[in-house]
């Protein structure tokens, strides 16, 4: 085991969190990578499911904060992001580049499906548009980011087989 694996992380979750937000608002468009989501996933797939949940849970509830009138929805949404990326990893999850970036999409997917639904603030038609449009845009370039950061890092073997 290399001793410097939890320092990278570590490293790359304080890049992450920076990243969000300091460069996304500046990016401002419609489509945008969520590099919360990213970090959270870095943690869930080398924690155990409860360890997981309460990162998402204190990643949510400080995202929340900045949006009291949707106080929850996020908290709610991570919690259950990172519990099951962790429980998921145990089963599924492998160093492949393939199966990461369909991992990355699929929990930024899943983020916003319970967010925009425990958020309730669209209705019908622009909820579903939201979640069979755009949401899946920003999980692809949300995969692209969590990819390029398990290539550049090297904390696994995926930057040996890319």
């Amino acid at each position: 085991m290399n001793r410097s694996r939890p320092f990278v992380t570590a490293f790359w979750i304080v890049v992450l969190v920076l990243a969000h937000y300091t460069l996304r608002p500046f990016l401002g468009w419609r489509v945008q990578a969520d590099f919360l989501i990213v970090a959270l996933l870095l943690v869930a797939v080398r924690a155990r499911p409860a360890v997981a949940a309460v990162c998402g849970l204190a990643i949510g509830a400080g995202t929340d904060a900045l949006t009291p009138e949707t106080f929850g929805a996020g908290a709610l949404a991570m919690t259950l992001v990172g519990f099951g990326a962790s429980w998921l990893k145990a089963a599924f999850f492998t160093e492949n580049l393939a199966l990461n970036a369909v991992f990355v999409f699929a929990g930024k997917w899943a983020f916003d499906v319970v967010y925009l639904v425990a958020q309730r603030r669209m209705h019908a038609a622009d909820l579903l548009v939201q979640l069979v449009w755009w949401s899946p845009l920003s999980a692809g370039l949300t995969a692209a980011v969590g990819i390029g950061v398990l290539v550049w890092s090297g904390t696994d073997s995926v930057r040996r087989r890319a």
